[in-house]
């Protein structure tokens, strides 16, 4: 999650670049991916392939007339993609931490990090503006531009915050991205989802504090957000109870969110 200051691996001390040959000096200082890295690209793939398939889910259900909102099976695998992207971004980090990273790392988890938490609950929004009345449908597409903008001005401030801080400043771009999808999957009425969608692009680029991952706190906020994901994917595959499990997903997601900077005044 936290790429920016994983240590890379030590150069090689095989060849000194000082001595070395020129081909084989620019061989040795040339950007290579590391393990991590693959991680990070894995977490923009899923969320690549989410807005792909939420994509032509939306298309194939225009075409044959069906009216309202998409159907759960349609966007099944676009929830699961994305939760696959979260779980990318938890690890690429540690990985990094722990076997060392590459000079891209942040850069790419960054670049990542808009197409998964930003562009594609984004997409969600616009789907889902898709299906209300025509006033719905425009502040949809103000709202989805309000998210995109809000990840990508949250993601360039994180890489400006001084290293060493226990706490993020605004709501983490994934925690804001499964809050909006949430919020469309419940499919409020529209001046409600409207509002509740801007007030966590708010959050996002607010100036409340969020603790980082660290002692019991930590614990109880990864089981929130572990059964949230949980009953999100039941019901993303169908479970019995289906509205009870996406409602309690849901207000475990949005628990999370409300309450995590109350951890940090503890």
């Amino acid at each position: 999650m936290d790429r920016r200051f994983a240590p890379g691996r030590p150069a090689s001390t095989a060849t000194d670049p000082a001595t070395a040959p020129p081909d084989a000096a620019e061989e040795s200082s040339r950007p290579r991916l590391s393990l991590a890295d693959y991680f990070t690209l894995g977490n923009a793939l899923c969320g690549f392939m989410a807005v792909c398939q939420l994509a032509a889910a939306q298309m194939a259900h225009i075409a044959a007339g069906f009216p309202g909102p998409l159907p759960r099976e349609a966007v099944a695998t676009s929830i699961i993609l994305l939760l696959g992207a979260a779980a990318f971004d938890l690890f690429d980090g540690r990985v990094a931490r722990r076997l060392g990273g590459s000079v891209m790392g942040a850069e790419l988890d960054n670049l990542a990090d808009v197409i998964s938490f930003g562009f594609a609950p984004a997409f969600f929004v616009v789907s889902w503006g898709s299906f209300v009345p025509p006033n719905g449908s425009v502040l949809a597409v103000i709202a989805a531009a309000a998210v995109l903008l809000a990840v990508v001005v949250r993601l360039a401030r994180f890489s400006c915050q001084a290293p060493g801080e226990h706490h993020f400043t605004g709501l983490p771009s994934p925690f804001g991205a499964m809050a909006v999808i949430v919020i469309v999957l419940l499919h409020p009425p529209v001046y409600t989802g409207i509002a509740a969608i801007l007030l966590v692009a708010w959050l996002m680029v607010s100036h409340i504090r969020y603790p980082k991952p660290r002692g019991r706190s930590a614990y109880a906020v990864l089981a929130a957000i572990a059964c949230g994901a949980g009953c999100l994917v039941a019901w993303a595959m169908d479970a019995p109870g289906g509205m009870l499990l996406l409602t309690s997903g849901a207000v475990l997601m949005l628990l999370v969110v409300a309450t995590a900077p109350l951890l940090l005044r503890r």
